[in-house]
């Protein structure tokens, strides 16, 4: 069964953060790719049940998840970077640079 992790998305003068709690998950279990204007997270999610202990109640999700998010033109997408800290993955999607208008010279025949 795979399932969808909670993320949150906000808006900096830079660009956009995105931010996924992602307890269990380390950079062998997990992969994000960007293909298409389309950034995709998988992984899996591995319980950290302590030695000697036995499981009683559970509410973090185990097992496969994936996550897409269609991207906008606006984004840079070769500036994208992440990291994961303690459980927590930030991707951070920098605004591409707006085209600056230029001139175009008109020639006659």
């Amino acid at each position: 069964m795979v399932f969808t992790p909670p993320i949150d998305i906000y808006e900096t003068d830079d660009g956009l953060l995105l931010r996924a709690d992602l307890p269990g998950v380390s950079l062998d279990t997990l992969e994000l790719q960007v293909q298409d204007n389309k950034l995709t997270l998988f992984g899996r999610m591995q319980p950290s049940i302590p030695e000697g202990a036995r499981l009683l109640h559970q509410e973090f999700e185990t097992g496969d998840f994936l996550r897409s998010f269609i991207l906008s033109d606006e984004v840079a997408h070769e500036r994208i970077s992440a990291k994961l800290n303690h459980g927590v993955l930030e991707v951070l999607l920098p605004k591409a640079p707006k085209a600056e208008p230029r001139r175009i010279q008109v020639r006659t025949n």
